[in-house]
């Protein structure tokens, strides 16, 4: 079965919860073990064939990413592409203006994760199902999903999200990565200029029957986005 060729990287935030330390530097060129977190997700894409990737960035921030490029790329991502926010648009909003580029199954990531997911796996498994979905999410297993996003399933399918819901049904949570196909602009009002997957694109899939999970029980994943959730990052990864 053919690989995703394609993935859209989040990079825009402000990494709020980490200040002031990302008044300084953008959260996904903060390190772990000395590498920026960014480039970990850069590893795993070019491990599993995702060699056309589109890294969408602050407008703020163009000399940090220029500096990061110099300082740890050099040619270990030929294909990566940097595409300038004029402002922040959310976790979908920023990909109106990519939709000629996307027209093939494709994967989307938040950038200021760790993750270390079999792709091929999470790709077989979105293609094979009956239902055909137009997003499926890796969802991995945490000890607080109190703290994130939980969905309610029935069988592979996604009917529902809950966040931070203070009695947890499961504790399985979004990862921040999704294989998506090009049906998903459909589902889009680029009439707002602020769009979130999370609340304004996955409800709607989810209600059409098109919204899909997959536990990924063989992955690792970090939230890096807290000062204690970062320092565990950096002594387990």
């Amino acid at each position: 079965m053919d690989k995703v060729r394609k993935a859209v990287i989040l990079a825009g935030g402000l990494g709020t919860r980490l200040y002031p330390v990302t008044l300084e530097i953008p959260k996904p060129l903060l390190t772990v073990n000395r590498r920026p977190i960014l480039n970990y997700l850069l590893d795993l894409f070019t491990q599993y064939g995702v060699d056309e990737q589109i890294l969408l960035i602050n407008k703020d921030h163009q000399d940090d990413y220029r500096w990061w490029q110099r300082r740890y790329l050099d040619s270990l991502s030929p294909g990566l592409q940097i595409e300038i926010e004029p402002e922040p648009l959310g976790t979908f909003g920023g990909l109106k203006d990519l939709q000629s580029k996307l027209q093939e199954t494709f994967i989307l990531s938040n950038a200021d994760e760790l993750k270390d997911f079999n792709l091929n796996v999470l790709t077989d498994f979105h293609r094979k199902l009956d239902s055909k979905p137009i997003a499926t999410i890796a969802l991995v297993q945490v000890p607080n999903p109190s703290n994130y996003g939980v969905p309610i399933m029935e069988g592979d399918q996604i009917k529902k999200f809950l966040e931070k819901p203070k009695n947890p049904p499961a504790d399985f949570i979004s990862s921040g990565l999704y294989i998506l196909e090009p049906d998903i602009f459909q589902y889009a009002d680029f009439s707002k200029k602020h769009l979130m997957i999370e609340k304004d694109i996955f409800p709607k899939l989810a209600f059409d029957n098109k919204l899909s999970g997959l536990k990924m029980d063989d992955g690792r994943w970090f939230d890096c986005g807290t000062f204690e959730r970062w320092e565990r990052a950096i002594k387990e990864w």
